[in-house]
C-alpha cells in the first residue's frame, strides 16, 4: 500500500495535470464522435478556470487523515453524489450511507460552495459514522459549464489521492452526471428520493440530465410508492424503497419525561412538527389551526429554507424552535400530544414520502396529515394516521386523536405490528443484495474481457 504522506504530496502533481488531462480527454471524445460544439464548449469551460486553480486541491480537517487510504481494500468503495448537505437534516442518505460505511469506504460529495478564493479545493472530513464528506469549494463567477469542469478536476484528484479504483457510483442528484460521466464504476445506482424537478428553483438542465442518468444507471431506487409509479416505465430495474425508520431511536420518546429547555415552558396541549420548513408547508393551514384553537400550542422544529421567514404565521401559540439534531428529536416528540404533517398539496409534494411518518408512529404519537399520497397509502388506509385537509377537518382529527385511548382502541398495537415490517437495516440490506447481484452478473464478463484483451484489470469480490 502506498505511503499515506507520499499520497498527499502526489495529489498536487496529479491535480496540476488534471486540467490538461481533462482537455486531452475531451479532444479524444470529439474525435470519437462527441459533437464539436459540445466539445468546444467544454474546452472553453476548462480554459475559464483560474490559473491557480489546482494549487490547493484538497484539505482535510481530520487528525486521522491517514485513514483516507482504504480500510476495506478488497471491497468496492461507494461514491455518492448528493444535493443535500450531510450536516443539514438527518434523513434518507444519512441512514443508508452510515450503514454502508460499516462495510466499505463511503465518500459523499456535496454540491459546491462558491467563494472569493481564486483557487478551487476540496474540503474533506470524516463523520462519526465513518462517512467521508467531500465539499468542493469553487471560485465565484464560474459559468455552469466551468463549474462542472472544475468539479471533474477536483474529483479526479480525490480519486487519485484516496486510491479509489473499484467503486459504486450512487446518485441522489442527476445534476452530478454532468461532471462524472467520464468515470468507470462497477455499478451505477440512482436513489431517487424526491421529484427534484418539481421543487422550487430546480435547475433547467435537471430533466435532461436525469434522462441521461437513467440511460447509464444499473439500478433505480425510489423513495416512495408514488415516485416508483412515476419512474417505473423509464428504466428496466426500478425498485420502491419507501421511507423507513429506526424504531428503537424514536421509541425512546415513549418513556422520556424531561422536556428540553426551550420547550419546557410551552403549555399543553402541544401539536408538533419536525423537518424542513419550506414551500411544501401549508402555511395557511398552520395559521388557521392556530387561530381556530388558541389553547393549542404548535411546536415547529426545523430549518426554514427557500421561503422568506417573514411569511411564516406568527400567532402567539406557534413556536419556531429551529433545527435540532437527530439525537435530540425523541426528547421533543415525547412532550407532544399529537404529531403533524401539515403539507401543502402542490407539485413539490406530489411524490414525497415523508420519513417522519413512521418516526412519529415509532414515538407512539397519534399523527394527523394532509392527504399526501404516500401517507394515505398505507398509513391512512390502515387507520394508523388520520387524514385531513381543511382547518375544520384538521381540528376535528386532532380532537379525536387526543380523546382516544391508544391502548383501549388497539391503535398502538397496530402501529407496533406495522413497524416490525420495516427498518433502515432491512432496507439497506435489500438494496445491497440488488447491487451485489449486478456485480455478480458483471464480474465473469470483466474477467473474460481481461483475459482476452490482456488488460491489467483487477476484479474484487464485494
Amino acid at each position: 500500500m502506498k505511503d499515506t504522506k507520499n499520497s498527499y504530496r502526489e495529489v498536487e502533481q496529479s491535480t496540476e495535470t488534471a486540467c490538461s488531462s481533462a482537455g486531452n480527454k475531451l479532444l479524444d471524445d470529439i474525435g470519437n464522435g462527441m459533437s464539436r460544439q459540445m466539445g468546444e464548449a467544454k474546452l472553453l469551460a476548462l480554459a475559464e478556470l483560474p490559473s491557480r486553480y489546482s494549487t490547493t486541491p484538497l484539505r482535510s480537517h481530520n487528525k486521522d487523515s491517514e485513514t483516507l487510504i482504504a480500510d476495506f481494500s478488497d471491497t468496492p468503495d461507494l461514491v455518492c453524489l448528493s444535493h443535500l448537505r450531510w450536516n443539514f437534516v438527518y434523513q434518507r442518505p444519512q441512514h443508508l450511507l452510515s450503514r454502508c460505511a460499516q462495510e466499505r469506504r463511503v465518500f459523499l460529495i456535496e454540491e459546491p460552495i462558491f467563494g472569493p478564493n481564486p483557487s478551487g479545493r476540496l474540503e474533506v472530513s470524516r463523520g462519526e459514522c465513518g462517512v467521508w464528506v467531500v465539499v468542493p469549494h469553487l471560485p465565484e463567477g464560474l459559468s455552469e459549464s466551468a463549474a462542472w469542469a472544475a468539479q471533474q478536476v477536483l474529483i479526479d484528484g480525490l480519486f487519485a489521492q484516496a486510491q479509489i479504483r473499484q467503486y459504486i457510483l450512487w446518485y441522489y442528484t442527476p445534476m452530478a452526471i454532468a461532471f462524472t460521466r467520464h468515470l468507470d464504476p462497477v455499478v451505477v445506482v440512482y436513489d431517487c428520493m424526491d421529484e427534484l424537478s418539481l421543487f422550487e428553483g430546480a435547475p433547467r438542465a435537471l430533466k435532461e440530465l436525469e434522462a441521461e442518468l437513467f440511460s447509464c444507471a444499473d439500478l433505480v431506487f425510489t423513495g416512495g410508492q408514488s415516485l416508483y409509479e412515476s419512474k417505473v416505465n423509464q428504466h428496466s430495474n426500478v425498485y420502491a424503497f419507501p421511507s423507513s425508520v429506526d424504531v428503537a431511536h424514536f421509541a425512546q420518546a415513549r418513556n422520556l419525561t424531561l422536556d428540553p429547555a426551550d420547550q419546557i415552558n410551552i403549555p399543553h396541549p402541544r401539536l408538533g412538527f419536525f423537518g424542513v420548513i419550506d414551500e411544501r408547508m401549508d402555511l395557511e393551514l398552520l395559521s388557521g389551526i392556530a387561530e381556530a384553537r388558541p389553547d393549542w400550542q404548535l411546536v415547529m422544529i426545523g430549518p426554514v429554507v427557500k421561503i422568506d421567514p417573514a411569511v411564516l404565521p406568527r400567532q402567539q401559540n406557534i413556536h419556531y424552535l429551529g433545527s435540532k439534531t437527530y439525537k435530540e428529536l425523541p426528547a421533543y416528540i415525547a412532550g407532544w400530544e399529537v404529531a403533524l404533517l401539515p403539507f401543502a398539496r402542490n407539485d413539490s409534494t406530489r411524490f414525497i414520502s415523508p420519513t417522519k411518518t413512521p418516526e412519529y408512529l415509532a414515538a407512539g404519537k397519534p399523527v394527523v396529515s394532509t392527504s399526501i399520497r404516500d401517507v394515505v397509502r398505507p398509513y391512512g388506509q390502515s387507520g394508523l394516521v388520520r387524514i385531513a385537509n381543511t382547518v375544520s377537518e384538521f381540528v376535528a382529527a386532532v380532537d379525536a386523536a387526543m380523546n382516544e385511548n391508544p391502548d383501549e382502541s388497539g391503535w398502538l398495537c397496530q402501529v407496533d405490528a406495522f413497524l416490525t415490517q420495516t427498518s433502515w437495516d432491512r432496507t439497506w440490506a435489500r438494496m445491497m443484495q440488488l447491487v451485489e447481484s449486478v456485480i455478480g452478473v458483471r464480474q465473469p464478463f470483466l474477467i473474460q474481457f481481461s483475459q482476452e484483451h490482456g488488460d491489467d484489470l483487477t476484479v474484487t469480490a464485494p
